[in-house]
């Protein structure tokens, strides 16, 4: 089980991703997801809806109770939206080479061991199948796709472009890294990253920039 100590989670990756799955969700008519999150390396980002987030001025979201928390600061006018993230039905992290969580601070490691969960060197479309046909896929990529060639960050979109059902795909990648998802006017290398969401349904690819963030998600403005 947990540890009942608190401690602060690794990355903010859960800051941006907790109100983006949110706002995916509800584009989606989501009632139930299976998140399946790419690159993952330990797959830490898995566990998203199991985490305590503070954005300051008393405005939370997730699980205040659990055992790992994360902190962030909101800026600009517009606050991150309220809401939860809908049941999660699966968790599939693809990474070709999955990380040993025997690096990270025990409390989010050991939540994520607690929490059922699939680790796959396979591709983005194996795991789209097995999410349960009455959940919607949410494929997240938070930083990942800039490791990729943009020919392999194409090849990526096109994945999840030949879908055979709908899914959203949620994004913190830098100015012009994700594919099809507007930068904008922001210049690339700006020192900051987009916060993407788009629907994928029938071949086709909605997406819309929906924040910004800085520093892996400690600081982030959200624009919808």
């Amino acid at each position: 089980m947990p540890t009942s100590k608190k401690v602060r989670a690794v990355s903010g990756r859960h800051s941006v991703l907790y109100p983006a799955i949110v706002e995916a969700a509800r584009r989606v008519d989501a009632t139930a997801v299976g998140l399946i999150d790419v690159e993952c390396g330990a797959g830490l980002n898995l566990i998203v809806d199991r985490v305590g987030i503070s954005y300051g001025s008393g405005h939370t979201l997730g699980d205040m109770a659990s055992p790992v928390q994360v902190s962030a600061r909101v800026v600009g006018e517009r606050s991150v939206p309220s809401g939860s993230i809908p049941p999660v039905v699966a968790r599939i992290g693809v990474d070709s080479d999955p990380v040993d969580t025997g690096g990270y601070p025990s409390a989010e490691a050991e939540l994520l061991a607690s929490t059922p969960h699939l680790l796959l060197r396979s591709s983005v479309s194996d795991a789209i199948g097995r999410v349960p046909v009455d959940a919607i896929p949410i494929v997240t990529t938070t930083w990942a796709l800039s490791r990729l060639s943009r020919e392999h960050r194409l090849r990526f979109l096109e994945e999840l472009r030949g879908a055979s059902r709908p899914l959203a795909w949620v994004s913190a990648e830098g100015v012009g890294v994700a594919p099809d998802v507007p930068t904008l006017g922001d210049r690339p290398a700006s020192g900051h990253s987009i916060i993407g969401v788009a629907v994928v349904d029938d071949g086709m690819v909605h997406a819309e920039a929906v924040g910004r963030c800085w520093s892996k998600g400690a600081v982030l403005s959200w624009l919808v």
